[in-house]
């Protein structure tokens, strides 16, 4: 038995998802609302804790992504999702699609909103950047969210 086998264990969601997924649907779901609230500590003037806030949620996402990345393919990913769905292949297949491409999108954007942030507020360009992410971040977790009822629910 490997340290990994709870990862695939009926979901607590109550859908066909395995538990992994339905755990990492959870966080996507609820990352706007961290993001926001790290935003929420810059509007009130409290750059330190934003700053701290916004790396640590990054961080914590890469980490997630990872945990996801690893339940994806240890049970064989898209086409082994879809076998129980009443969805379209092809459909399903665009959405998840759309959702790759913003995610990554997004990844590189708040990668480099993190880690160029000093020029970036310089160039007066970090709420420019910031609302860029906090979008991307957005319809990551709806797209998400979108691609786990195609292929979990329907």
């Amino acid at each position: 038995m490997s340290n990994l086998d709870y990862m695939f264990h009926q979901g607590f969601l109550g859908t066909r998802a395995p538990f992994f997924m339905d755990l990492v649907t959870l966080i996507v779901a609820l990352l706007p609302l961290l993001v926001a609230s790290a935003i929420y500590l810059a509007k009130t003037k409290r750059y330190k804790a934003h700053s701290y806030a916004q790396i640590v949620i990054f961080a914590f996402s890469v980490i997630v992504l990872g945990y996801f990345e690893t339940g994806v393919r240890n049970v064989g990913g898209f086409e082994s999702f879809m076998q129980n769905s009443g969805v379209p292949h092809n459909y399903a297949l665009i959405v998840l699609v759309f959702h790759i491409a913003i995610s990554v999108i997004t990844l590189i954007i708040w990668s480099m909103q993190l880690f160029m942030t000093k020029k970036l507020l310089k160039l007066q360009k970090h709420r420019k950047f910031g609302l860029m992410t906090f979008t991307g971040v957005v319809a990551t977790s709806l797209t998400g969210i979108w691609v786990y009822f195609l292929m979990f629910v329907y």
